[in-house]
């Protein structure tokens, strides 16, 4: 059998590699749905092309279909080294090092999978989780469509790539993912399929019903929507029932807190959205409470209670918490969710009832929550709260009576004897447990050495406790939420850890809570006075609440409850962020990056990396359809993607992009030589006028790239004897020469167009100069056709 290929394989190893590369980059899109911003996606891209490009290398001088594989994996291994360690042997080369480097970058992408709240931060450990998931499954879809000849099979791969974010996203998948995802398939479907038929039917265009309702693009693309139609009415495709525009799940397009924390700063919601406009709080800097967490698992942070009790209707009279007597001034608070859709009613204060919200939502008396069984967007409602608290001497007098509240608030299980050394250590000299909650929130001071940060470490174990506690002191407000409740329950304090929303800013009559103002502080339980606010976190921005208990001279203070609290210090000056709108608020350490800022803004390159990309498939589905326009085709298509590659290698680093560069223009002259090789070959199988002329250019261009010396003034029977002579052609390929050069001599002086017999004979004498006269890697990399080309004579 000939080793040369036929055009099925030729296409093979040229187009349908990078269709296939593109059909996985679509489909990676999917994780936009579980991490935040579009960094990631630039990785991805990098992953795909390294896979993408030795598999093309490595085909192209005909390496055994498992090398290839095998081949790709190290190459992907090698991108990783390179991408996310900083001793790799030659900078992407493993060595023991680099593996245990590499090692711990994944243990804190495991860490960032099994407690990250989705979108979770392009960190360096989950940006190195996408590189190796993508570019394994770039990997396993480049053998199957490739190698295997079966690209339907990739489907099975690709479902698996949008079934990991679906599971983990509460939020359904961007709408725009499916539909790159599903056109992307649709045309390596395809493609695979027009050049099966083409092959079947041995000729070189495609059908005239092409374009019938029969077609194979027509039917694949039919049977996809018709999928995706079932997947929206029947299966409910999807975290929340169904894809984009589909109904179920409770709807979409609202905004909401999750039901836990831990120590991995991802509180905040990314872009900064209206949540609530609140009126009648006045110039009370008072927090938000949507939910209360009182349990601690040394394994995962703070999680809720196992149950939530249903026996009291949250429309109804709400009976007094513990260590509430049921007295106090009442405050009319009108709170009109704007963009949040919830299972929670946040409420202020001690609530006493609540107006105008809908059945089906409950009170928890003991962790002060008003929560539905199912998310809804609410309607305005108005809470009656008592808004009143305790003065430092109050706290002081309370006593240790913990009789009104669950054991669960007091346990102190698990809690590493580290950190009870340092709660006893803070809190010993201390006589009161009033004292004590203050001193442990005097803790975490910045003069003790703590900052607050934003996008902190992902992990949420004993160890990121200690290592927030002891060494980096550096966290955002579930850390120090976390660990000063932590501390509390080791010093014998009932804590527990509160969620919600600080006072937001003044818009007119109403203050505006966005999702910037998403927060977690601590609550402690005194007897006779019920849970009480402390707040460690060290906010810079003017939102923290600063409690009159928290802040009064213990030697002026009086012993009367305070209803109203003195007004927070965004109110006290204009030009704070109290007096600005969401927009125009400054980009602080403690606040989510907004629109068009940090890790959501989306870079320039990426557009025009998607630009190139489209600009790419339309050149190569227009020179699929119009053979004719392939030589013109052919630069445009390796400039696109040129251009595509360089912009997404700019994403991560202009001077990856200009390697990115240096690398393509070193495989210019190889491709283009490819490309020539496969449209005079097609032109040899197409058995027209000149198919005998493109046959003879071919051989000679194969012979001038291994070196012959050549004559314009040869006749084609001695340039023949030539080529045999100096290639050491052998006997089968001395006589498939003899029948080219007679269909090129009956062409050129004898008028006949036709001859059945010269595709086998130029086929013969390619794969008999491949035996004889192997090419050398110079010789590949730089044909001598392509870099001092000769004309043949006609």
């Amino acid at each position: 059998m000939s080793e040369q290929t036929t055009p099925q394989a030729q296409w093979s190893v040229t187009v349908t590699p990078v269709i296939a590369a593109i059909t996985t980059l679509c489909a990676s899109s999917a994780l936009a749905g579980v991490i935040d911003g579009m960094r990631w996606l630039g990785y991805a891209g990098i992953a795909v092309i390294v896979v993408t490009a030795t598999g093309l290398a490595l085909r192209a001088i005909r390496t055994p279909t498992l090398v290839v594989g095998l081949a790709q994996m190290v190459a992907l291994l090698f991108l990783v080294v390179a991408l996310f360690t900083h001793s790799g042997i030659l900078g992407v080369i493993p060595g023991p090092s680099a593996f245990a480097e590499l090692g711990e970058v994944l243990r804190k992408s495991v860490d960032a999978v099994q407690t990250g709240v989705p979108p979770v931060p392009a960190s360096t450990p989950m940006l190195c989780l996408v590189v190796i998931a993508i570019g394994l499954v770039a990997v396993l879809v480049d053998t199957l469509a490739v190698s295997a000849g079966a690209p339907a099979a990739c489907g099975l791969v690709l479902l698996c790539v949008y079934a990991v974010p679906a599971s983990l996203a509460d939020e359904l998948l961007p709408w725009w993912s499916f539909v790159l995802g599903a056109t992307s398939f649709a045309l390596l479907l395809a493609v695979d399929g027009a050049h099966r038929h083409q092959q079947w039917r041995n000729r070189p265009a495609l059908p005239d019903t092409a374009t019938a309702f029969g077609s194979p693009t027509a039917m694949v693309s039919s049977a996809l929507v018709l999928g995706l139609l079932a997947g929206v009415v029947v299966t409910g495709i999807g975290t929340v029932g169904g894809l984009p525009g589909g109904s179920g799940g409770g709807g979409g397009g609202g905004l909401a807190l999750k039901p836990f924390t831990a120590l991995r700063g991802m509180l905040d919601q990314g872009t900064n959205v209206e949540l609530f406009r609140v009126r009648g709080l006045g110039n009370e800097g008072r927090y938000l409470r949507a939910m209360t967490l009182p349990r601690y698992d040394s394994n995962g942070g703070w999680t809720a209670a196992d149950a939530l009790p249903d026996d009291i209707p949250a429309d109804s009279d709400l009976p007094p918490a513990p260590g509430d007597d049921g007295g106090g001034t009442i405050t009319r608070i009108s709170i009109e969710p704007i963009n949040s859709q919830d299972l929670w009613a946040p409420v202020y204060g001690i609530p006493r009832k609540l107006r105008d919200i809908p059945k089906g939502l409950f009170y928890d008396q003991s962790g002060g929550m008003v929560y539905s069984r199912n998310p809804r967007k609410l309607p305005t409602y108005v809470e009656e709260a008592d808004m009143s608290q305790p003065t430092a001497a109050d706290l002081r007098l309370a006593g240790y009576d913990f009789g009104e509240i669950d054991s669960v608030y007091l346990t102190a299980e698990g809690i590493d004897p580290e950190v009870v050394a340092l709660a006893k250590q803070i809190t010993d000299s201390k006589t009161t447990m009033f004292d004590k909650a203050l001193a442990l929130q005097k803790h975490f001071e910045r003069s003790n050495g703590f900052e607050y940060k934003t996008q902190t470490g992902t992990s949420s174990d004993e160890d990121a406790l200690k290592e927030f506690l002891f060494r980096s002191k550096i966290g955002y407000c579930e850390q120090y939420a976390s660990a000063m409740a932590l501390l509390a329950r080791a010093a014998g304090i009932p804590s527990r850890v509160a969620i919600g929303y600080t006072a937001g800013f003044q818009s007119g009559d109403y203050r505006s809570i966005t999702t910037q103002d998403a927060h977690a502080w601590v609550e402690v339980f005194f007897p006779a006075q019920g849970w009480v606010t402390f707040d460690p976190t060290p906010l810079s921005d003017g939102r923290t609440y600063e409690a009159p208990y928290t802040t009064s001279d213990p030697n002026t203070e009086t012993s009367t409850p305070t209803s109203e609290s003195a007004a927070p210090s965004e109110s006290a000056n204009p030009s704070t962020s109290a007096q600005q709108n969401p927009e125009d608020r400054p980009d602080t350490a403690g606040e989510a990056p907004t629109p068009g800022q940090g890790s959501w803004s989306i870079p320039w390159q990426l557009y025009a990396a998607l630009i190139c990309a489209l600009l790419l498939v339309a050149v190569m589905a227009i020179a699929h359809v119009r053979r004719d326009l392939l030589r013109f085709a052919v630069p445009v298509v390796a400039a696109l993607g040129t251009l595509t590659v360089f912009f997404l290698a700019s994403i991560l680093s202009w001077w990856l992009a200009v390697l990115v560069l240096v690398l393509v223009a070193a495989t210019v002259p190889a491709s283009l030589r490819e490309w020539w090789r496969h449209d005079r070959r097609h032109a040899v199988l197409a058995g027209t006028a000149s198919s005998a002329s493109a046959a003879w250019t071919e051989l000679m261009a194969e012979s001038w790239d291994r070196g012959a010396s050549m004559s314009d003034a040869d006749t084609v029977r001695t340039a023949a004897r030539r080529l045999s002579r100096e290639h050491n052609l052998d006997e089968g390929g001395k006589q498939a020469l003899r029948t080219v050069v007679s269909s090129v001599e009956r062409s050129w002086y004898g008028g006949r167009t036709e001859d059945p017999a010269l595709a086998q004979a130029f086929d013969e004498v390619v794969s008999g100069l491949r035996r004889t006269a192997p090419l050398p890697w110079k010789a590949r990399l730089l044909p001598r056709s392509v870099m001092r080309p000769r004309r043949t004579k006609r």
